[in-house]
């Protein structure tokens, strides 16, 4: 047997020391409640569906979930928030596609979210939903995609926010169609409405959430969703690939912690939150808000988020939308 040099036994003497520490901050977790810290105002769907994961995750925790909201350009207040905190676990991360936009949209921010936070699940994902008003010719996507090749530069897509999923969604499905549209972007989802009922705009692209009302009521028709597949709760709509092949937008909401984490502590979340979104009160209730509850392995939403970042980077660039 080979004896072991000096080198070697302070070395493992050495690394036994650095894991010492993260072994006994995963042994005690949780000790005291735990922050939550979400990059949006309080009231939004994602705000909703994240309070409702905290409450289970508390639950099944033994401790409670503080829910803080830092809303700010960037998501960059509330990635300050956690990235500066203690890799204990005791402070978590809400990130969301809109993570991976504000890689692409700014010139720089001071936090890496591929680098500087430990990836744990996803919470859930949902379509953008393209819509006409229900009294237009438009019956369907391939309607409004034949006028606008026949008139060029004549139709009009509303939006909320340049930059925004929304916005972007409408961007890539204008060069991936390969159409000549204007995009027209507003403050928020009910003036959207209303330009599309007065026929301003043609066209709207947003949320389930936010569109619910007019599509419940009958005065928007649901022409298109954006995932792969057709949304459960609009299974009559066919998806805008059915129209545009190769387009897709997949939209999400995922939990992270400060990177260096341990590994025992990220394990454990994942483990609870895969039983956390299974629940079929959990389900229905992201249902309501057209979000699908799903987890996924730390990996996959690490892929998810590096995949995004390089996709959205090429539509802002194609769009010619500056950096902010």
């Amino acid at each position: 047997m080979t004896l072991l040099t000096r080198r070697q036994v302070s070395g493992g003497l050495a690394a036994a020391a650095v894991a010492m520490p993260s072994l006994a901050r995963a042994q005690t977790f949780p000790s005291r409640p735990v922050r939550f810290v979400l990059p949006f105002a309080a009231g939004g769907v994602a705000d909703i569906t994240s309070r409702l994961a905290a409450d289970k995750l508390g639950e099944k925790l033994g401790q409670r979930l503080v829910v803080e909201n830092q809303p700010g350009p960037g998501g960059i207040a509330a990635a300050r928030s956690v990235t500066t905190a203690a890799p204990d676990g005791h402070t978590l991360a809400l990130l969301t596609n809109g993570t991976a936009i504000s890689v692409a949209l700014y010139k720089a921010l001071p936090f890496d979210p591929v680098k500087d936070f430990a990836m744990i699940s996803a919470l859930g994902t949902f379509d953008l939903v393209f819509a006409t008003n229900a009294e237009s010719s438009f019956k369907t996507l391939g309607d409004f995609i034949k006028a606008a090749r026949e008139k060029p530069g004549t139709l009009n897509v509303g939006t909320i926010n340049v930059g925004g999923t929304q916005n972007l969604g409408a961007e890539l499905f204008k060069s991936t169609a390969n159409l000549d549209f204007q995009i027209v972007p507003y403050r928020a989802t009910p003036e959207i409405i209303v330009a599309l009922l007065r026929n301003d705009i043609q066209l709207m692209v947003d949320f389930y959430a936010a569109m619910k009302g007019g599509l419940s009521d009958g005065k928007l028709r649901p022409v298109g969703t954006s995932g792969l597949a057709r949304a459960s709760y609009l299974p009559a709509v066919p998806t805008v690939a059915e129209a545009v092949p190769g387009y897709e937008v997949t939209s999400w909401n995922g939990i992270a912690a400060p990177a260096g984490t341990p590994a025992p502590i990220i394990d454990r979340i994942n483990a609870l939150m895969r039983e956390i979104l299974i629940i079929p009160d959990v389900k229905a209730k992201y249902a309501e808000f057209g979000v699908e509850a799903q987890a996924s392995s730390p990996a996959e939403l690490k892929a998810r988020l590096e995949a995004d970042i390089k996709k959205w980077s090429a539509v802002i660039e194609k769009a010619g939308i500056p950096k902010q």
